[in-house]
């Protein structure tokens, strides 16, 4: 399997006119292919001020893309105590409130914990559990699946403390990022809070006008808006600025490194490189285990253990390609514009990281005309 120079020229193409015609302020991206990285590209700047040159080591808060690092390193932590996936919840965490669940449907959302009644600070993580103990699913088991926006972060950092005697970032840093020498943080010690680029709120257009979700997300007991509202305690960018939010070590949202750190992971994840990650772990990220009309979304996904997956419809074929034309490639993309992904068809792996936001749960145009040029070929 090869890329050839003029597919990524053109992916290179993209990337530059992202900075001329689409207000890219400063972004990175890789590419790697069955063990190697092709590209590792960081250009712009780390502030509207420009005084710090952005480069392909710059850090930056990519949002939910933590989520499928953070649900590797929850199997990992189940693994170590000789449990799987399908062990019931309740053998770890005892008052879950789902007593049927196994951690299958905590990982693909589908135990109806996305939103929190009872108030919680979520730099708390001892109030967001007893909040969790104390919640009425919002639907039974077997009902479908919703997106679990900010709850996941406390949903899989409780298990993995129980199995480990350890928080999941220190957990993560420890067996999946140290070793393989990854700069990417779940919990960014202070040595490294000069290499943060900051953030900047994206605006929105016609679009996100009326589109169905946004306009849930602007009903304040809808369903969706509670989901992205609690735990309470990081209300919009600004709190992503604070050294506080880095260094909280926050799995669903809360990651910080660079897009070559990500890409390298999924290139653990689909066993392309040696890693940590045994083969029931990478055979659960890539497993589709919920799928339809997504709760708190509104629209159709895929979830597998921690990572998303292109829905498709009756005949197949995909409703979206945010992760390139392969059925079976799986990932994550973050609030605002971050994504990363890896294709076991082809073994290529692929992260883009900005600082200028879209305003949009999904990628946008900068991105995917990224991996539209990548996958030409294929």
């Amino acid at each position: 399997m090869a890329v050839s120079p003029w597919v990524l020229g053109n992916v290179f193409e993209v990337f530059e006119r992202n900075f001329r015609e689409r207000g890219e302020l400063g972004a990175s991206i890789s590419i790697w292919l069955e063990g190697y990285e092709l590209v590792s590209e960081g250009r712009g700047w780390c502030e509207r001020k420009k005084t710090r040159e952005w480069t392909a080591r710059t850090l930056v808060p990519v949002y939910s893309a933590t989520k499928v690092p953070a649900a590797a390193t929850l199997l990992m932590a189940l693994e170590s105590r000789g449990l799987t996936a399908e062990t019931p919840m309740v053998e770890v965490w005892p008052r879950f409130p789902v007593a049927e669940a196994r951690f299958f449907h905590l990982l693909s959302h589908q135990c109806g914990m996305a939103a929190l009644d009872q108030p919680c600070d979520i730099f708390d993580h001892d109030s967001v559990i007893q909040a969790i103990e104390a919640q009425v699913p919002a639907w039974h088991l077997g009902q479908g699946h919703g997106y679990h926006p900010r709850t996941f972060g406390a949903l899989v950092d409780e298990p993995t403390r129980r199995l480990t005697g350890k928080t999941l970032g220190r957990f993560w840093w420890e067996e999946i990022a140290g070793p393989l020498e990854l700069e990417f943080w779940i919990g960014l010690p202070e040595r490294e809070w000069p290499r943060v680029a900051r953030l900047h709120p994206g605006k929105s257009g016609k679009a996100d006008v009326v589109d169905e979700f946004y306009r849930q997300f602007n009903l304040e007991e809808s369903l969706i808006r509670k989901a992205f509202s609690s735990p309470q305690g990081i209300h919009g960018v600004q709190e992503m600025n604070q050294s506080r939010t880095w260094a909280a070590g926050l799995p669903a949202l809360g990651g910080v490194g660079t897009a070559s750190a990500l890409a390298k992971f999924y290139q653990a994840a689909l066993g392309c490189i040696e890693s940590p990650l045994s083969p029931k772990v990478r055979e659960s990220l890539g497993m589709v285990r919920s799928s339809g009309y997504d709760r708190v979304l509104l629209r159709p996904t895929e979830f597998t253990c921690g990572a998303q997956r292109d829905p498709l419809d009756g005949a197949g074929k995909k409703v979206r390609r945010i992760y390139g034309p392969s059925v079976s490639a799986f990932g994550h993309p973050g609030a605002g514009g971050s994504h990363a992904f890896g294709d076991p068809e082809t073994g290529i792996s692929f992260a883009y990281v900005m600082n200028q936001m879209d305003l949009s749960v999904m990628p946008g145009a900068k991105c995917l005309e990224m991996i539209d040029a990548l996958f030409a070929e294929f």
